[in-house]
């Protein structure tokens, strides 16, 4: 559903931003494109160095405005620490912006910044000195209520929740009765081994390893699990699976595209371990191209993912670490995912999708479904 909300001035819509992104943003540049006078949403950015490149990062700014199909003007909001002072703060970012919209053929409807005591447009000929009151800032526009706005700022809601320890005591057993249990009906040496000792492997491991003979179901019905009370058997399957690069792969694969994309995505990899090339409409979601994802999917995987790595063994934690690093790049929240990608990277340093997703982050490379309309 649109939500149209209208904004009596730039006082009203510095108070909205925070409820278009969900929550409050700082030291950042927040983009803001229009297709007439309709925004398309926000884009939030890590304020630059004062050292750096601005009229470089200007371009690469406004060129993500410019992939946006139906945007011909934007609003450019900056967030600092900083106090307003003889001169508005990071003056001459806002007025690279204004260069590289204006030699895009974008409007450029404002260009404002929210300081440390004041607020203003970079704009405005009559600015008093020293900015307009902050205070200004509490008056939102009538409609916008209902768009809710998350405790803290970009960073926040990417911790991992405290871990029980009785549960992770629990899922480390399920872990190893797992193990136990893929050794004896894959016929392994140590299952044999165990089976010859009358070793008694647990029935719930034995059901669990009996769901992984059909992966693309467990990835959907795991999709339909209430992260919040899974039982240790449920979490050792998704820790054992999402640990192991193809099968997450496959994981990721499907709850993009759906079940029958899993299949597809199953019976790709056991052609690509033969030799065979893998499937470029498969791969192509992983790089950010194809078919735009049904958000919810994502956001259900990745509820799953953070439960999952909160609840794992740290050996086996830089799996679910990633996914939950590969699905937040993916609904947009990079700032999320290079936080998770760090923490992967901190126990197994070479993680390869971790360093993957954090090679995306510091290219400033989104999912190319992120600029096309739903």
């Amino acid at each position: 559903m649109t939500t149209i909300v209208r904004a009596a001035g730039a006082a009203q819509f510095l108070a909205l931003v925070p409820r278009m992104l969900g929550y409050r943003p700082t030291r950042s540049l927040v983009l803001i494109p229009f297709a007439g006078s309709r925004s398309l949403g926000a884009m939030r950015l890590d304020l630059p160095d004062h050292d750096a490149d601005v009229d470089a990062l200007a371009a690469t700014f406004v060129g993500m405005v410019c992939r946006l199909p139906d945007a011909d003007a934007l609003t450019a909001v900056v967030y600092t620490d900083e106090a307003f002072g003889d001169r508005m703060p990071r003056a001459a970012l806002a007025t690279a912006l204004g260069y590289r919209a204006d030699e895009c053929g974008l409007r450029l409807v404002d260009a404002l910044c929210v300081g440390a005591d004041a607020w203003g447009s970079y704009l405005d000929v009559d600015l008093p000195p020293g900015g307009r009151p902050i205070a200004d800032l509490g008056d939102e526009p009538p409609g916008a209520e209902h768009l809710a706005v998350a405790d803290g700022d970009q960073s926040s809601g990417a911790e991992l929740d405290a871990s029980d320890p009785a549960e992770c005591e629990a899922v480390d057993a399920a872990l190893r009765n797992l193990a136990d249990a893929v050794d004896l009906l894959c016929g392994t040496d140590a299952g044999a081994a165990a089976a010859d000792d009358g070793a008694r492997v647990d029935p719930h491991a034995l059901s669990a390893v009996c769901a992984l003979d059909d992966l693309p179901t467990l990835f959907e019905e795991a999709l339909t699990w209430d992260a919040a009370d899974l039982p240790p058997y449920d979490i050792a399957v998704m820790v054992w699976c999402l640990a192991r690069p193809a099968l997450r792969d496959i994981a990721l694969v499907e709850w993009c595209g759906g079940l029958d994309a899993g299949d597809e995505a199953f019976d790709a990899q056991l052609r690509w371990e033969a030799g065979e090339e893998y499937p470029a409409h498969l791969a192509m979601h992983m790089w950010g191209e194809g078919e735009r994802p049904e958000p919810r999917r994502l956001e259900q995987a990745l509820a799953l993912a953070r439960r999952v790595a909160a609840s794992a063994p740290e050996p086996l934690r830089p799996g679910p670490l990633a996914t939950c690093a590969w699905l937040s790049w993916a609904l947009g929240r990079s700032t999320h995912a290079e936080r998770y990608a760090v923490q992967a990277c901190e126990i197994e340093p070479e993680h390869g999708l971790a360093e993957i997703v954090r090679s995306f982050v510091h290219a400033g490379h989104l999912p190319d479904w992120a600029f096309r309309p739903r």
